[in-house]
């Protein structure tokens, strides 16, 4: 498989409808000729700085891993952000009125019986997913990049409180959160991991960065298919 592969799939456009009333543009993905086992709700980087639903690793999550791993992915622009879906209405608001838009996509999930719901967020998005994703219909929480900005100890506390997987993927080269402050700042959250990748970046450009972030994705949400493919047979 390629950087480009897009594997086979049941594609749909999805609206989502926030409870402030903001129509959101977003694609939900699910196995071809299967039920979905789990399900991951993906949360764009920070928009203000080209992040939206199309951003590599979560356009590739979406192409990749309903065929190789039985999972539903749920992607959506965030207010105010724009990609080649179409824009959703709203203004940016900075991860504050952003937790009705995850509410939203929640809701949707659990609306369309979509089992095992798990956030996957990237920078802006696991700030989004740390500070209003621990909701009750949310099994847990997969992190790449994890500035730590927005979302703080109080956050973590609670996460803490609730019980369920954290697991957060640190570039060894991030700009913002390294391996050893990533380690020292997850450990008031006894359920999380940290897992440091070697010579990885903020953004994980680079095919071998990509296959690392799907493997530990789907090592922890549908172990039953980990390792996932490098080759696709098309038996059709």
């Amino acid at each position: 498989m390629r950087a480009s592969t897009v594997l086979p799939a049941r594609r749909s456009p999805l609206t989502l409808r926030t409870a402030d009333d903001l129509t959101l543009i977003g694609e939900l993905a699910l196995p071809a000729a299967s039920d979905p086992v789990a399900t991951l709700i993906c949360l764009h980087p920070l928009p203000t700085h080209g992040g939206m639903m199309d951003s590599h690793v979560i356009r590739k999550a979406s192409y990749r891993l309903p065929a190789l791993a039985g999972l539903a992915v749920l992607r959506f622009n965030t207010r105010g952000t724009a990609s080649d879906h179409g824009r959703s209405a709203g203004e940016f608001d900075a991860g504050e009125a952003e937790r009705h838009d995850l509410a939203a996509a929640a809701a949707c999930a659990v609306s369309a019986g979509l089992p095992e719901r798990w956030l996957l967020g990237w920078s802006f998005g696991t700030e989004l997913a740390l500070k209003w994703g621990n909701l009750p219909e949310v099994t847990g929480a997969m992190l790449l990049s994890p500035p730590l900005h927005r979302a703080g100890d109080t956050d973590l506390d609670a996460w803490a409180a609730s019980g369920k997987p954290l697991i957060a993927l640190i570039p060894e080269l991030d700009d913002y959160l390294r391996p050893d402050e990533a380690r020292r700042r997850f450990a008031r959250v006894p359920q999380a991991e940290v897992v440091a990748v070697a010579g990885a970046r903020h953004l994980w450009v680079g095919e071998p960065y990509v296959r690392i972030v799907l493997n530990e994705i789907v090592k922890r949400v549908n172990p039953a298919a980990w390792p996932v493919p490098t080759e696709w047979k098309d038996v059709s």
